[in-house]
């Protein structure tokens, strides 16, 4: 599979210096605007899952007319949380 490029952004003289300023040892710019733009992909698509299921789990309730209350679902959140916590300390 070839590479193919990203085409070149226009930035401030600021906004390039502040780049390079957050540069680690060894890294480039044009490795850093690398990651940067893979975590954006990743999070756009998660983002678009978390969303997918949402609506998805909105239209299976609307068809089945079984809803969950706030109140029961903070609940439940709340025991999970509480039993995480305590796997963690013991």
């Amino acid at each position: 599979m070839k590479s193919r490029t990203i085409p070149p952004l226009r930035v401030s003289p600021k906004l390039r210096r502040e780049a390079e300023s957050v540069l680690r040892e060894g890294e480039t710019l044009s490795g850093f605007v690398l990651e940067a733009l893979t975590r954006s992909v990743e999070s756009r698509k998660v983002q678009e899952a978390f969303i997918a299921r949402g609506l998805a789990s909105a239209a299976r309730s609307q068809a089945s007319g079984r809803y969950v209350s706030a109140t029961r679902l903070l609940g439940t959140l709340r025991r999970r949380l509480a039993a995480a916590r305590r796997r963690t300390r013991g």
